[in-house]
């Protein structure tokens, strides 16, 4: 079984930086592609930035230029900076690990983007 505990979420003002971890137990975790994903209130949930386990990357439309997503195999780790922070972006973060037969979730952090 793989948990994944994201942290590093927290209050920001607009236009100012966060970054987000993603810790994985087990051995998957560098054959694993992953993924971050945000559901804002009364919203689904949809993808912000993906890599693969061979560190191919792809954002969504709405924070290409602002996010990054990065990987560390050795500390089992997926990270997401943000910077350059709007309202919109507000949204409870969560982690996703996929496998082609199999997937895990994390439970989510939140970032709030208010002054």
């Amino acid at each position: 079984q793989v948990q994944l505990v994201e942290s590093g979420g927290g209050l920001v003002q607009p236009g100012g930086s966060l970054r987000l971890s993603c810790a994985a137990s087990g051995s998957i975790f560098s054959s694993a592609a992953m993924g971050w994903y945000r559901q804002a209130p009364g919203k689904q949930r949809e993808l912000v930035a993906h890599i693969t386990s061979g560190g191919s990357k792809n954002y969504a439309d709405s924070v290409k230029g602002r996010f990054t997503i990065s990987r560390d195999n050795a500390k089992n780790t997926v990270y997401l900076q943000m910077n350059s922070l709007k309202p919109e972006d507000t949204a409870v973060y969560y982690c996703r690990l996929g496998l082609v037969v199999m997937e895990y979730w994390g439970k989510g952090t939140l970032v709030t983007v208010s002054s």
